[in-house]
């Protein structure tokens, strides 16, 4: 056998892109898939197949005809049903296909935290329709959040600080929602002093945390990340219990090897859970530049069943996100040297095909000497990057 393992990946951009490296570096043979061609992780992998991963029978055929010894989603919107059979029949689903299934819904994941672990989360409701978002509005009272049950980097979440702003919400919502169900989750605003992403890691021989890495947020999406994220002793060990509370829960019939994207919101001392990726998260890409194993290595090392450091460290970093502002199949990027020229800098262009307003198109990266200027060192990077359309 030529490969350590042949992976079968479910879904291409750019985080796909990153663990297609990591993966290959490794020793091991990617079959990238979307649903459109020449995806991000497409342009590095080994093969190729292009369908929605919402359909049943072609993502079961894409398995029989490959043979893969791992399944790797790196998206949500998934049949995890068959990925459920699949996993019966003797395939190995990364993390899991319980994973998979509880966390492609949002409604699913919050109902296991809060109500089967006892995990700390806000006020919540579900609705599936403008009726019922108004009667769990009602309840919860404003401010609230409002996003899709299945949706990702934030699309479809706004915040409603009346009731004149429900309606445009849910309409908001269930425009940008993933897969084919209309409902979303309606929770309580939480006033926190900061967010943070705290990537964990279940490998072989336990479970190791990345330092937490914190977030801003615009539209729902990240925009700026930086790792280590200030957090005191106690409330940095509050979320790692919860994290690993929850990730071992979402083991099921597989190993539940892999790094997670766990979230939470904290106001002083206290850690509300918020929500959790089954894969590398969109705020890790300043690990790219902050640890040596970034999160696509360590991910790749755990699903291959590979050695993983008990103890993770992170120098001060940032990353800053390149958006686009239109829709454009003819586009070019200026201004990288004067990104590079800025100090210890890097920028990465993800191979998108297309450009849509606000759609990621790239990273730019920064070390310095604390998180701050890592961050300030950023996103002047990312603003000397341009997008020029023909």
């Amino acid at each position: 056998m030529s490969h350590i393992a042949t992976i079968l990946l479910l879904g291409s951009g750019e985080l796909g892109r990153e663990f297609v490296i990591s993966a290959k570096r490794l020793g091991a043979a990617v079959i990238a898939c979307d649903s459109y061609d020449n995806a991000p992780a497409m342009q590095l992998a080994d093969a190729r197949e292009v369908f929605s991963m919402l359909d049943g029978e072609a993502l079961r055929a894409a398995v029989i005809r490959h043979q893969p010894d791992l399944i790797v989603p790196e998206i949500e919107a998934i049949r995890t049903e068959v990925l459920a059979d699949l996993e019966q029949e003797g395939f190995r689903v990364v993390p899991s296909a319980r994973a998979a299934q509880l966390t492609m819904n949002r409604d699913a994941i919050r109902d296991l935290a809060a109500g089967e672990l006892g995990l700390v989360t806000s006020q919540y409701g579900y609705a599936e329709s403008l009726a019922g978002a108004r009667e769990v509005a009602a309840r919860i009272g404003y401010p609230l959040v409002m996003k899709p049950v299945m949706s990702s980097s934030g699309k479809g979440q706004s915040k409603v600080d009346d009731p004149q702003a429900l309606e445009a919400a849910w309409d908001y919502a269930v425009a940008n929602m993933r897969g084919d169900r209309a409902r979303v989750i309606a929770e309580q605003f939480i006033d926190f002093d900061y967010e943070i992403t705290l990537l964990t890691v279940r490998h072989k021989g336990g479970i190791s945390f990345c330092p937490p890495i914190g977030h801003r947020q615009e539209r729902g999406d990240y925009r700026e990340s930086w790792q280590p994220a200030a957090m005191s002793p106690a409330a940095l060990a509050s979320a790692q219990d919860m994290a690993a509370k929850v990730v071992m829960a979402l083991q099921g019939e597989g190993r539940g090897w892999g790094l997670y994207g766990v979230e939470f919101f904290v106001k002083g001392e206290e850690v509300i859970f918020s929500e959790l990726s089954p894969r590398p998260h969109d705020t890790g890409m300043v690990t790219l530049v902050s640890q040596d194993l970034t999160e696509f290595d360590l991910h790749a090392r755990a699903i291959l069943g590979l050695p993983v450091p008990a103890e993770i460290a992170a120098r001060p970093a940032a990353s800053a996100v390149i958006l686009a502002d239109r829709e454009s199949e003819r586009f070019a990027f200026e201004g990288l040297a004067d990104a590079l020229a800025l100090g210890d800098t890097d920028v990465r262009i993800f191979g998108k095909p297309v450009t849509r307003p606000f759609r990621r198109m790239g990273v730019a990266l920064a070390r310095a000497g604390d998180a701050p200027a890592a961050v300030d060192l950023a996103k002047a990077a990312a603003g000397a990057v341009r997008i020029v359309y023909d």
